[in-house]
């Protein structure tokens, strides 16, 4: 654990696609202090943008989000990491295609392991959705840090049409799931 102005924070690391769709999602959620986008799971030290975009790093473009878990949950992390992307298209999003665009969860600990494979298991179970859950669920060794350009890049960029087009609508759509745990603008 972390701790920042005596408060214990965690870390939890998602791959949902681009991380700018996902990095706008998760800093609504109350209990979220910091997220940042970045990259983890290949074999390349220090990538940068360009060389992650190839596909031949291995990387997925990734969130890693520091969070407070006395106000939102791993467990509600999770909820929020379903819901953020379709977890059964295999190596991308919508447009965004390659393996850096994978849906993952990379667990910081045994506890989250167990958690991600339990909910993953449930949601295939249920049928939560309506093809099989291709998420894939690795230990985080480490993560770098994307470029400067790329953080907070929806609160940067609103006007931008990847962000008008793209981003706006799932970010309407989560808000509207989450609307009990949305931070006050």
């Amino acid at each position: 654990m972390d701790v920042s102005n005596n408060t214990q924070t965690e870390k939890a690391t998602f791959g949902g696609g681009c991380f700018w769709c996902t990095e706008a999602q998760f800093q609504y959620l109350k209990g979220v202090i910091k997220v940042e986008s970045g990259y983890a799971g290949g074999t390349v030290a220090n990538p940068t943008y360009e060389e992650v975009c190839t596909g031949n790093t291995g990387h997925a473009e990734v969130i890693q989000v520091t969070y407070n878990p006395a106000e939102i949950s791993y467990d509600e992390l999770l909820q929020a990491f379903w819901e953020s992307h379709d977890p059964t298209q295999l190596n991308r999003q919508g447009n965004d295609v390659g393996t850096q665009y994978r849906s993952v969860i990379f667990y910081h600990n045994a506890a989250q392991k167990e958690k991600a494979e339990f909910y993953k298991k449930k949601l295939q179970d249920e049928g939560a959705f309506d093809k099989p859950i291709v998420t894939e669920i690795a230990p985080l060794t480490t993560f770098y840090k994307a470029e400067n350009y790329h953080q907070d890049y929806y609160k940067l960029n609103g006007r931008q049409p990847y962000c008008t087009f793209v981003i706006k609508p799932k970010l309407e759509k989560f808000k509207k799931v989450f609307k009990d745990k949305i931070k006050a603008q």
